[in-house]
């Protein structure tokens, strides 16, 4: 995969978004987490992303694609196909 970070969007209490990340930790993936409660317009950049959907975590990937709310086995597979 490209040296670039992939981008998450996320809440501090979201699950899906701590399961998301400890499937990047576990497999030394750089990202940058942006909390949409905290940030400023980052709920309208997410919610352009994913078609109005306020769903977290979404995640755009350097090569433009984004996943919404994956499971660990479609993220980890995603992760795969790039890397590749």
């Amino acid at each position: 995969m490209q040296d670039e970070t992939i981008l998450m969007y996320s809440t501090t209490w979201c699950g899906d978004c701590h399961r998301a990340k400890r499937v990047f930790d576990s497999r030394g993936v750089k990202y940058t987490s942006v909390n949409i409660e905290t940030e400023p317009g980052a709920l309208e950049a997410m919610m352009e992303l994913n078609g109005g959907r306020q769903s977290v975590p979404t995640i755009l990937f350097p090569d433009g694609t984004v996943m919404v709310e994956p499971s660990n086995r479609e993220l980890s597979a995603h992760l795969d196909a790039l890397a590749a």
